[in-house]
């Protein structure tokens, strides 16, 4: 799998919208690479969050 797909997957799985399909082609094989892009997205969202925060209050 590309790093496109797990992308989406990962994407997916956050906003909770995932095809039965697409669920089941995740949970084969290793969970690694989808652990690590899931922690490397939210906290890119929570610094995102940090930063609009910081920016308004200023």
């Amino acid at each position: 799998m590309n790093w496109k797909y797990r992308l989406q997957g990962v994407l997916a799985a956050l906003f909770g919208v995932q095809s039965e399909h697409h669920r089941r082609l995740q949970f084969s094989g290793s969970p690694w690479p989808w652990v690590a892009l899931g922690v490397v997205l939210i906290l890119v969202f929570v610094l995102a969050l940090l930063g609009i925060v910081k920016m308004v209050l200023s």
